[in-house]
């Protein structure tokens, strides 16, 4: 009898469960997942919103839908974000003059290296 009770209520459970995130098509829920892995979780140290459950990680996904919904292009929703949140909430900054030593310090670093091996070749 109990186990019969619990079978109900779990079947019932999954048959009414419905999707959190309604989309037009499956272009626009594709969009969805490649955004929330590009962007970071405000909450967390380091975690993308896709691996967060943070409730405002939650309110910005449904922000996130609500723009892709109006047709909001992804640089607009990431431009969104970073002036909510700042540029840090970007996986990938955008290019200028507060992070041209992020972009460009990996050559540098390379072209040192370089350098120096050759040196000591001789």
């Amino acid at each position: 009898m109990r186990l019969s009770f619990f079978l109900i209520i779990f079947l019932s459970s999954v048959i009414t469960g419905d999707n959190l995130y309604i989309f037009k098509n499956e272009k626009d829920e594709a969009r969805f997942n490649e955004l929330i892995k590009d962007i970071r979780c405000p909450k967390c140290t380091s975690g993308s919103l896709a691996s967060s459950n943070a409730p405002i990680s939650e309110d910005l996904k449904l922000k996130i839908v609500q723009m892709i919904n109006e047709n909001k292009s992804n640089k607009e929703i990431k431009n969104y974000v970073a002036s909510r949140f700042g540029e840090d909430s970007l996986y990938e900054p955008a290019l200028n003059k507060n992070t041209y030593i992020l972009w460009y310090s990996p050559f540098v670093f390379l072209i040192m290296a370089i350098t120096l091996f050759l040196f000591r070749q001789k």
